[in-house]
């Protein structure tokens, strides 16, 4: 059975360097002043697609992102690791989306791409930790849906198994195709880049992404695979009025950076006694109980 899957990643800010010009203004995350890095749980749910097109001859894997044109490093990054194609949403009106405006310009686009078998996707992307956007893209598609998958077991008879995480230990169920599921960081580490894939697609690139100065202009009229698709609202037919900030209700006011320092330490020793007194002042002070 061959399958046609989409897999949702985000190039996100590294939140391990956040400094006081992480927001703008209008309470935006100000991505120009932060690394950006492939959000880690889309690489596991990345991981998940790549091993579905290896147990389905034919399946295609492509990568639907959403960001400035440098989001197209994430495509280029699932091309190096075995996805076929990829689409960037690059628009000035996606700008400032929160989880409703983003799912709405990802159905769009995933409506634009059609026939699709699978949407795969990170749980939650580390600059929002909302597990909000891949549930809110099956909603808008109508679409099965399956969240904390830690392994898709196999694709058979149009349906999908899949083992999922649940409180107090895990469950396996089916979902019919098409289907959306979402995957944990626990589930199976991406695999590294292929060294002739990044060799192959390295100069890859969405039109906005170059600057006219390119060492060999040329690659693109003889390899047009190394052109990207790039997509504005107008392109997947979206309502200006849905997307970016015109259609965010949520706005963020502020992002801090909290460094937790000890404030006084103390020495112990192995010894019975100092370990009783440690753990009696732990329930004094309602740390344990």
């Amino acid at each position: 059975m061959k399958l046609k899957i989409v897999v949702l990643a985000k190039q996100v800010p590294d939140t391990r360097n956040v400094g006081k010009d992480a927001m703008t203004a209008e309470g935006t995350v100000n991505r120009a002043a932060l690394p950006a890095i492939f959000n880690p749980e889309d690489l596991n749910a990345l991981e998940q697609a790549l091993r579905l097109k290896e147990q389905h001859p034919g399946s295609t894997v492509g990568i639907l992102t959403m960001g400035p044109p440098r989001a197209g490093e994430i495509i280029r990054q699932g091309l190096y690791r075995g996805a076929d194609t990829g689409w960037l949403l690059t628009d000035r009106l996606f700008a400032g989306a929160d989880t409703l405006a983003t799912s709405y310009a990802l159905a769009t686009a995933i409506k634009k791409i059609g026939d699709v078998d699978i949407v795969i996707g990170g749980r939650q992307a580390i600059d929002g930790d909302t597990a909000q956007v891949g549930p809110q893209v099956a909603q808008k598609l109508g679409l099965n849906q399956v969240t904390y998958a830690e392994d898709i077991l196999k694709i058979e008879d149009g349906k999908a198994t899949i083992r999922r995480f649940i409180d107090g230990g895990g469950e396996t169920v089916e979902a019919p195709l098409p289907v959306v599921v979402t995957v944990n960081g626990s589930a199976a580490p991406c695999r590294p880049c292929n060294a002739k894939l990044v060799m192959k697609y390295k100069h890859a690139s969405c039109p906005l992404e170059r600057t006219g100065e390119e060492r060999y202009p040329e690659l693109y009229e003889q390899r047009p695979y190394l052109t990207l698709t790039q997509w504005s609202v107008a392109d997947v037919d979206g309502d200006p009025q849905q997307c970016g900030l015109a259609g965010s209700p949520t706005k963020v006011k502020t992002v801090q950076n909290i460094v937790f320092q000890a404030k006084e330490t103390k020495s112990l020793t192995a010894s019975d006694g100092d370990i009783d007194c440690m753990m009696k002042e732990l329930i004094q002070d309602k740390i344990i109980g």
